[in-house]
């Protein structure tokens, strides 16, 4: 009995070890288990912290990017705008430019189609500072040979006359006035009348009788018996007709803008303006210029 014991120890022992090692197997397997479990539970608690914490700054980030690019974009469209402003600005003194040369054109024209007439090309420099009356200011005086009751036209016709005259200035009273006047008569029937201004845009022409016939868009040209205005100069159109007691009621739309006088024509003689020569010969001028000049071959 006592010889099987000792036989059989070693046997007990060996059984014993292998048992002691799974169960140390055991708990490490239950320990790593744990620490694994651990691990997840805290990184699931604190990854949406992270997630939080990661989409934030990325918000301020985007944003911070976003203003900067709002200023530069911002900067941007006032460096265009400036641009464009000072673009419209040359082109309205581009524009400006061209309709001077326009004018200045015109004015050239007419001198040179009266080469026989002594005149003086003058531009507005100003307007009367009294309300009541219609008159511009010229930067010809005196000195220029300028004097009063001289007669002011521009091409399109006539403007009004010299009422003061200073060493290199000069006072236009304008048609429009109620203090001015111009012989005038009708330049189809022929019928003389004095038109006259009434402190409004449009004329007035005076003792025409309810009998004699005036028709809508005719003409109304100088007539020269005012011994200011030569014969046969534009003053204006009918606009309307209407009967009055004694004479009718005719007003004239002015042949010149009178409402927008840059430049004019002052007249140094009364002369007769034979206008419509004129108009001829330069229309025949103009025919030539445009014809293809001709060529001769070798």
């Amino acid at each position: 009995m006592g010889a099987n014991t000792i036989r059989h120890k070693p046997l007990v022992l060996l059984t014993g070890v292998i048992i002691l090692q799974i169960l140390l197997l055991a708990v490490q397997i239950k320990r790593d288990s744990q620490g694994r479990l651990i691990r997840v539970w805290t990184v699931g608690a604190v990854s949406p912290f992270q997630r939080a914490s990661a989409t934030g700054v990325g918000s301020v980030r985007g944003a911070w990017n976003h203003y900067f690019a709002l200023q530069n974009t911002s900067r941007e469209n006032e460096r265009l705008r400036h641009e464009n402003d000072t673009l419209k600005l040359q082109i309205n003194q581009l524009q400006s430019r061209a309709a001077e040369a326009d004018r200045l054109a015109l004015l050239l024209n007419f001198r040179q189609a009266h080469p026989t007439i002594p005149m003086l090309g003058a531009r507005v420099i100003g307007t009367g500072a009294d309300s009541a009356s219609e008159t511009v200011f010229l930067d010809r005086g005196d000195r220029d040979g300028i004097h009063r009751n001289m007669a002011v036209i521009t091409p399109d016709g006539v403007v009004g006359k010299i009422v003061e005259s200073y060493r290199d200035t000069s006072q236009v009273l304008l048609l429009t006035d109620k203090d001015s006047g111009v012989g005038a008569m009708l330049s189809e029937s022929r019928i003389q009348s004095p038109v006259g201004g009434v402190g409004e845009p449009l004329l007035t022409m005076k003792y025409v009788a309810n009998d004699d016939t005036v028709n809508v868009g005719e003409h109304v040209v100088t007539s020269g018996m005012d011994r200011i205005f030569p014969r046969d100069l534009p003053v204006g159109t009918v606009a309307q007709i209407k009967p009055g007691n004694p004479f009718k009621q005719i007003r004239i739309k002015p042949s010149a803008n009178l409402e927008r006088l840059e430049e004019v024509i002052v007249l140094l003689s009364l002369q007769p303006l034979d206008l419509k020569k004129d108009a001829e010969a330069a229309a025949a001028t103009a025919a030539e210029a445009k014809q293809p000049v001709k060529t001769q071959k070798p």
